[in-house]
């Protein structure tokens, strides 16, 4: 972040590769002379592709892809002219490890996983997907080879697809928070999803599995919202300190009741006592005003995306709402 004045650039740097925002092109123009002066470096103009990402720009939009990465993939898998599928996960699938027969190239798998890790980056309808599989890397069976052939298979249908971030009138951080309650069959764990938006535009998103086992779907959940606290902190400072503001509240939805009232109130001592102390994190979040838990049903929660397998037009719906477009 570089800033003189009124006038302030942030320059993203990956090893000799620069990205450059500010206000104006004139500024911009201006810092670029002075790098040159500095350093030999090449002007390669406006943004259009970036480690992989491939950006597109128009008036008060912009949208970010990985189209040859995703096409890339499905050669290197082997499944190239394969039958598309319209979700990346059959909906209600539970994977165990080891039997039945074990992947004979699990070296493969491996790589496969690491190569759709790195989609997810502009694809967060992957997040839960890719997260489920991730688990099995070490000893795949042939069930986990099925599922991965089938997230190829969605990939495949949808490789044109990516996330657009629109120019708006508000920039509210909102966040969303769910669990999927002892969703792991083996150790009985729950899947932690946050989502959270910049305005109408999606920003972050994780899917992972929890570190200790839940007693009941409101301590799963009550872990998710501290979680997507933990977050939430993280991007209104960095979004202060990036605009030189005061840091604002944010919002923070979740779909059950009794985590939400645990986050407000250190009363239900029976129900949280035996949970981890950084969990607790949330209720000083709330008592100091940071972040508003407030309450969403179960239609309408958008990191339901990240804990589960959905049905396909469930689905769809929640990809759309994410801002996941054809490009």
């Amino acid at each position: 972040m570089r800033g003189t004045g009124t006038v302030l650039l942030l320059v993203g740097v990956y090893v000799d590769d620069l990205i450059i925002c500010g206000p104006d092109s004139k500024s911009i123009a201006e810092f670029k002379q002075q790098m040159k002066r500095s350093f030999d470096m090449s002007d390669l103009g406006l943004l259009t592709y970036y480690l992989g990402l491939e950006v597109k720009q128009k008036p008060g939009e912009i949208t970010v892809c990985q189209s040859a990465y995703a096409e890339k993939i499905i050669e290197i898998s082997g499944m190239k002219g394969c039958n598309p599928v319209d979700t990346p996960m059959e909906q209600h699938l539970k994977l165990l490890p080891g039997k039945p027969e074990l992947v004979s190239n699990a070296t493969k798998f491996r790589s496969l996983v690491g190569s759709l890790r790195y989609l997810v980056n502009t694809r967060p309808d992957l997040s839960f997907s890719v997260g489920m599989v991730s688990r099995f890397m070490e000893c795949p069976n042939s069930e986990h080879w099925r599922a991965i052939k089938r997230i190829v298979r969605y990939v495949a249908g949808t490789s044109k697809l990516g996330c657009k971030f629109v120019k708006g009138p508000h920039s509210d951080l909102t966040g969303f928070t769910d669990s999927d309650h002892a969703g792991d069959l083996e150790k009985r764990k729950s899947t932690t999803g946050v989502l959270f938006f910049l305005g109408s535009n999606a920003i972050t998103w994780s899917s992972q599995k929890q570190k200790v086992v839940s007693l009941s779907s409101c301590e799963s959940e009550y872990i998710a919202a501290a979680t997507g606290a933990c977050q939430g902190v993280w991007l209104s400072r960095l979004l202060a300190e990036l605009c030189s503001q005061e840091v604002k509240k944010f919002r923070l939805f979740i779909d059950n009741r009794s985590a939400e009232e645990l986050s407000k109130n250190p009363v239900f001592y029976e129900r949280s006592k035996h949970i981890d102390t950084r969990y607790h994190y949330i209720r000083e979040c709330v008592a100091d005003g940071v972040v508003e838990v407030k309450h969403i049903s179960t239609d309408d929660q958008l990191a339901d995306i990240l804990t589960k397998p959905l049905a396909r037009i469930q689905f769809a719906e929640m990809r759309r709402q994410l801002g996941i477009v054809k490009v």
